[in-house]
Order: C-alpha cells, then structure tokens, then sequence
C-alpha cells in the first residue's frame, strides 16, 4: 500500500516581492498538514534574513527526524515488552556553511529514555538501533542520523505511593 502525505504552503508577499532583489521580500510564511487543524508560522534561518521567532525547515527536518525515531522506539518498545514511562529528546542538526551544495550533513538524536523501575534494560541500544533502522525519516535522508541515547530506570514507588495513585 502506498502512503502520500500533504503539506500546504501560504506566502502572501504582504512583506515585500522579489522585485526588490534579496533583501526586499519576507521569508514568513504558514505552512499546514492536512488534515491535522492548525497551521505552523515558517521563516527563514536567521542567518538568511528569516525571523527567529518562527521555526524554519532545517528546524523541522530535525524534529521530524527526531520524531520519527521517538514513535520506531516506543513500537519496538512495546513488542519487546519493555515499559517506557517518558522519551525526551535534545536534537540537533548540523549544516557545514562551506559545503556545496548547502545542506544538513548531520542530526545528532540524544533522547533520554525513562523506563518503569524493575525494568530489564539489557536490549535497550538493540532496540534503539532497531527503531533506527524503521524510520522512514532516517532512511529518507542522505544526512548521517547519530544516536547518542541515554536510558534511565524509573525509581520504584513506595507501598504508600502507589496505593494514592
């Protein structure tokens, strides 16, 4: 089965056209994902005259890349039997400004992986590589995706806890 996705894009030209050269137009724009509702504020990196305020699509490839490695975890987590409590992740890509063409050669995924107390951690960089190897994002990419994962093991709740939650 083939899978298509959706993204629309609105740039309204209200902060200058290209007429002007390089430096007369604005980079904000709103993109959505139909049909999720909302819409996403989209600029420019900073770096090429675009708001800092708004996230930009080097922004999203990470997130999307980190994301993506999050949900291919807790699906190999779940089959695997092993009690994931919270996954944060603190992702970064890395865009040489020298290299041509431009583009990002490297995202770093560090994700902090919160496991339930009692839990068998033994196969957590298996599962993690695992989940690695099923993202779709990742094996889109032509950028080199680094895990540095960290797992950490819940404390056990006192008999007194647990009966109050």
């Amino acid at each position: 089965m083939d899978h298509t996705y959706r993204a629309t894009l609105t740039w309204d030209g209200s902060d200058g056209s290209t007429g002007g050269g390089y430096t007369a137009y604005g980079r904000n724009h709103v993109g959505a994902v139909p049909p999720a509702e909302g819409t996403f504020a989209l600029s420019a990196d900073p770096h090429f005259r675009g708001d800092a305020t708004r996230a930009n699509p080097e922004q999203l490839l990470v997130l999307a890349a980190s994301s993506c490695q999050m949900l291919s975890f807790l699906h190999v987590a779940a089959t695997a039997g092993l009690d994931v409590l919270a996954y944060d992740d603190d992702a970064e890509g890395l865009m040489p400004g020298r290299e041509r063409p431009m583009r990002i050669t490297r995202i770093t995924l560090r994700p902090t992986v919160t496991v339930a107390a009692g839990s068998d951690v033994c196969r957590f960089d298996e599962l993690m590589h695992e989940a690695h190897e099923g993202c779709f994002i990742a094996s889109s990419l032509t950028s080199e995706v680094v895990l540095e994962p960290t797992v950490r093991v819940a404390e056990p709740q006192s008999a007194a806890e647990e009966r109050t939650t």
